[in-house]
């Protein structure tokens, strides 16, 4: 569980490196104040504009830092989300950000493990991965296996492969926080 000071911390960084990205200035240095930003960690940085979906992208593999991982997927999210034009300097006032820390991945046997809301899902099947989010079966009223369909659409396999036997399935929980109102200039 991340502080208050450390989830705005997070919010800041994600801010400030869009900002700097989109307008091609040098990225700010970072220095993590806690073990939780210092320790590794895999995250999410989702970018919308009244409400619509402006970008995406996240580390599945807690590989850095998380204040480092958090500031290279929020430029990614804005410059490399290849459904997404990058952002532009005159959208970053319109770009609201929300961020998910992710939970270790789990890999399960039974879809029943899966709780709307509470888990996102990872599906494998050879070279071939999807992820979606805890948030998006939430969000768009879907049920589990609506979700498993979704998830295996996003992986680039056919819509009902979660029911095969070389099919892993993974799940994970997130700690999502996201910008209130004006706090852009946090």
């Amino acid at each position: 569980m991340l502080t208050d000071s450390e989830k705005q911390q997070l919010l800041k960084t994600a801010r400030q490196a869009i900002e700097a990205a989109v307008r091609g200035e040098a990225i700010p240095y970072l220095r993590a104040q806690t073990a939780g930003l210092k320790s590794p960690g895999s995250a999410f940085v989702t970018l919308r504009v009244e409400e619509e979906l402006r970008g995406c992208i996240g580390y599945i593999e807690p590989v850095k830092p998380l204040l480092e991982t958090v500031q290279e997927v929020a430029i990614k999210a804005a410059l490399e989300d290849f459904r997404f034009n990058p952002v532009q300097e005159h959208e970053l006032p319109d770009i609201s950000i929300e961020i998910s820390v992710l939970s270790p991945l789990r890999q399960i046997s039974d879809v029943r493990e899966i709780e709307i809301g509470k888990h996102g899902i990872l599906m494998e099947a050879k070279h071939l991965r999807g992820l979606l989010l805890p948030q998006v079966a939430v969000e768009q009223r879907w049920d589990r296996e609506t979700f498993l369909i979704q998830t295996a659409r996003k992986a680039g396999l056919p819509p009902m492969s979660w029911q095969q036997p070389n099919v892993k399935i993974f799940i994970f929980s997130a700690e999502i926080f996201q910008e209130v109102n004006d706090a852009k200039a946090v």
